[in-house]
């Protein structure tokens, strides 16, 4: 009987990636870019709460977006048009995911010599975006009122990557059986140096405190 070597691929796509996010991370840092990578379920409320955030955060940077999407332009529009900021969709060709390299490829499109901040709203899944480092500085997960409280339980690595945690649609708690509690405690169980804030992006309720958070994040990024 011949011996059966068995060979792990994704470990080399992911060690290649890394390499290539680090990379990423380095030259922006060198450029005073601080990127975001936000991630969340589909219809979680990113576009929304990403908007509310510009809005509250265009006073103190110069900010662009990169909307990741399967197939449409309709956030990359959106953005643009309500906040004024630069915008670029990212159409990944079938994959639920974006990397370092697209990533990088969005970035050198939209160029980055006027911009501090610039958001990168990531294909709507809880799964593959987490697994793949984009070269971010901020890892940032959205998740929504009706989608349970028992989320971080289900997919734990979105959570443990995440250094901030929005729980999204605070107006819709009384429709909902949702704990606000145990899902604080449930993603801490995930990340406990986790920084979790409860908004409602629709009606602005804790977006100012969101806001300040990325202030104080960003502030220290600049001036390193």
């Amino acid at each position: 009987m011949q011996n059966v070597k068995t060979i792990l691929l994704n470990k080399s796509v992911f060690e290649d990636n890394d390499r290539q996010a680090e990379i990423l991370r380095s030259y922006l840092k060198e450029k005073k870019v601080f990127l975001v990578n936000v991630m969340s379920s589909p219809g979680a409320g990113k576009t929304t709460a990403l908007i509310s955030l510009i809005r509250g955060l265009s006073k103190y940077y110069r900010i662009g977006v990169m909307e990741a999407d399967i197939d449409s332009d309709t956030d990359a529009v959106k953005v643009a048009v309500e906040t004024g900021v630069k915008a670029v969709q990212l159409h990944t060709g079938g994959m639920c995911h974006l990397d370092a390299d697209m990533t990088k490829q969005g970035l050198d499109e939209m160029g980055t010599q006027d911009l501090d901040l610039v958001f990168l709203e990531n294909v709507g899944n809880l799964v593959c975006p987490a697994e793949y480092d984009t070269g971010a500085h901020l890892d940032m997960a959205i998740l929504s009122v009706p989608e349970g409280d028992d989320k971080p339980l289900k997919y734990p690595l979105i959570f443990q990557k995440c250094s901030l945690v929005l729980i999204n649609k605070t107006d819709t708690l009384p429709y909902f059986n949702f704990d606000m509690q145990k899902c604080r405690d449930n993603i801490l169980l995930r990340n406990n140096s986790a920084e979790v804030i409860a908004v409602s992006a629709k009606n602005g309720d804790n977006m100012p405190e969101a806001v300040q958070y990325f202030k104080q994040v960003i502030d220290k990024f600049l001036e390193g």
